[in-house]
């Protein structure tokens, strides 16, 4: 079972949804709650009710990144060791949304900005609202667009010169630019029930087979093509295994359509 104390969390049916809460600073994140979310995510790895988890913010904005007051003017009293722990801890919320086996799509509306568009980076899909805005402001308070992994993930989503554009200025992309670069999957209002509605069809469908395609997507970054297919041909025979393969044969042979169950 999953509780938080920075957080909303609920399940609705077999889709989680987590909601950033702090709409009267358009949903910072503190020491605490970054802590809170690497914890979540790691824990929805031996959650088998949640079969996929739509991530989103209260009061009309997305996530405006740290806490000026509460996490970047004490970073600016802090030696070497603490902040290094500090940015390593960071990165272990995304490394913990990459690992944990269920689709992660962003619901993102108003402002996206600093670590909250690396949370939505590093979501499996991203729905936008038309007044979305995402912005790797890191340059503005003087730091590196090196961000939780920015460097890495946003030329692979967006291209190399456009992701290089937005990490050295800093600017905002909105919701439509987002759309036409690839970084937002669709643009829509309202978008959480769009968001929901994608989350329960992926949470109906094969959810042992998405967490392999998830895991696929992921690991196959780091080998050559003769691996990857060799990587997908282990993965898919393990696949072929499921009680889901055989129902959807099964309901295909009877004309009906298939009703997973996740085994």
């Amino acid at each position: 079972m999953i509780r938080t104390q920075h957080f909303l969390w609920k399940l609705e049916g077999k889709v989680g949804v987590l909601t950033l809460n702090r709409p009267e600073k358009k949903n910072p994140l503190t020491f605490e709650s970054y802590a809170e979310l690497r914890e979540l995510f790691r824990a929805l790895a031996r959650e088998d009710a949640v079969k996929a988890v739509v991530l989103t913010g209260a009061g009309g904005n997305f996530c405006s990144g740290g806490d000026v007051h509460e996490i970047i003017g004490p970073l600016t009293g802090m030696k070497m060791p603490e902040l290094l722990e500090f940015t390593r801890m960071t990165g272990d919320v995304v490394k913990a949304m990459r690992a944990c086996p269920q689709p992660v799509i962003a619901a993102v509306d108003g402002v996206c900005a600093g670590a909250g568009a690396l949370l939505a980076l590093f979501s499996d899909l991203r729905y936008a609202k038309p007044d979305a805005k995402v912005a790797f402001l890191f340059t503005r308070v003087g730091l590196a667009g090196a961000d939780m992994g920015a460097c890495a993930l946003l030329p692979r989503v967006i291209g190399q010169g456009r992701a290089s554009e937005l990490l050295y200025t800093g600017r905002s992309m909105d919701a439509q630019e987002g759309l036409a670069w690839g970084f937002f999957n669709k643009v829509v209002d309202p978008v959480l029930p769009a968001a929901m509605g994608a989350a329960q069809g992926l949470a109906s469908g094969p959810t042992f087979a998405h967490g392999v395609t998830k895991k696929m997507l992921h690991q196959e970054w780091n080998v050559g093509i003769d691996e990857a297919i060799e990587m997908e041909a282990q993965a898919q025979a393990i696949c072929m295994q499921t009680k889901d393969f055989q129902r959807a044969y099964e309901a295909f042979a009877a004309k009906k359509k298939p009703e997973f169950q996740g085994d």
